[in-house]
């Protein structure tokens, strides 16, 4: 048994001697970084930080993109372009906050901040920059929060993509998930896409644990061992990608912005925390059933690829593609295909065009 990984010793080494921070952090600059502050009920007022890139047409559909854990802002930046400046389809105003506790937006100071307030914090800086209908793509806690926008301002949430899929255990979807598991209803790829999920769950999912009941033991990791914060990350990259080749530089910037964030390297692990123990019970209400129209992205190496018609529990299923290859960073390591779908869903050939022209012309 292999009791170290020694690409972790090497990353450490480059971090310290080779790697040019200052180097990234211009390329970072050259994006359109913006500040703004929220009012969240219960906890005051938060500085938001977000990327903001209007599209190329002044009709462009505004998007809420959502980042989750271990990413950031950073996730946005491949698609950007082909989201704002497309040579076809539809364009997209494209607004990518950093969540609190995560980026350059501030610190939560007070218990119970949960997947609701996360929700109400995002969608607050759209209001901001005055856009009072727009659509969602999310992964990760992208998906919940998103979804969670969705639950909470409908009036607002046109729809949303999502490119991870979980639904709420019922002895219903429990039935019927067993009855097509034993009457081999399931395809080579949904089958794939189960042992994928039940990988996870025996060996891929002790942080999910650790980080949802103990966060302040790991929170004093991340914050004194930069060497932890590294190892921690690292592995989540390589285990949820579908064999990307992840470049030196590109692991150390998403290490880095957590190492540099302003609320601090550990702050970000709280989510899990919250979500798990807060009262309004955010995260299972976030796989409830709602009215907005829902697109779904399925990549094989994601975390839980499951059937893609057991994802009509989570509200009305107008788009659904199950890709052969990608992980859980479908921003980062398949941006052309995401995108492609973002615009297959929302342009004027999808099943919610219609919602959107009469949303926005109202708007």
């Amino acid at each position: 048994m292999v009791l170290h990984d020694p690409k972790i010793k090497r990353l450490a080494e480059y971090w310290k001697t080779g790697f040019d921070w200052r180097a990234q952090e211009a390329k970072l600059n050259e994006l359109p970084h913006f500040t703004t502050h929220v009012q969240v009920e219960g906890f005051g007022e938060l500085g938001m930080h977000f990327i903001h890139q209007r599209g190329k047409d002044d009709d462009s559909i505004p998007l809420l993109f959502c980042h989750g854990w271990p990413g950031s802002f950073l996730e946005v930046t491949k698609i950007l372009p082909l989201l704002t400046n497309p040579k076809t389809g539809p364009s997209f105003h494209v607004v990518a906050p950093s969540l609190p506790n995560f980026g350059f937006s501030d610190r939560v100071h007070k218990d119970g901040f949960s997947i609701f307030h996360y929700a109400e914090a995002i969608h607050k800086v759209m209001l901001n920059l005055g856009y009072t209908k727009y659509v969602t793509q999310g992964g990760d806690w992208g998906f919940f929060i998103t979804r969670a926008v969705g639950a909470q301002f409908p009036e607002s949430c046109i729809a949303s993509h999502v490119n991870m899929q979980m639904i709420r255990p019922t002895v219903t979807t429990a039935a019927w998930f067993g009855l097509y598991k034993l009457l081999g209803m399931f395809s080579k790829q949904e089958n794939a896409g189960i042992s994928r999920l039940s990988w996870y769950l025996k060996e891929g999912s002790g942080y999910l644990s650790a980080q949802g009941s103990k966060p302040f033991t790991i929170r004093y990791l991340l914050a004194d061992s930069p060497i932890g914060l590294l190892a921690w990350v690292y592995e989540k990259l390589k285990d949820w990608t579908d064999d990307y080749e992840w470049t030196d530089d590109e692991i150390l910037t998403w290490v880095s912005l957590y190492q540099f964030s302003k609320a601090g390297p550990a702050a970000s692990v709280q989510i899990y925390y919250e979500a798990r123990h807060s009262d309004d019970h955010g995260a299972v209400k976030a796989l409830s059933y709602t009215s907005v129209p829902l697109g779904v992205s399925s990549f094989p190496k994601d975390i839980s690829p499951i059937p893609l018609s057991f994802c009509k529990a989570l509200g009305p299923l107008v788009f659904q593609k199950r890709h052969e290859k990608g992980g859980h960073f479908a921003a980062w390591e398949r941006p052309e295909a995401l995108v492609e779908d973002v615009q297959s869903m929302f342009g004027s050939k999808g099943q919610v065009s219609h919602i959107i022209k009469s949303q926005l012309k109202g708007d």
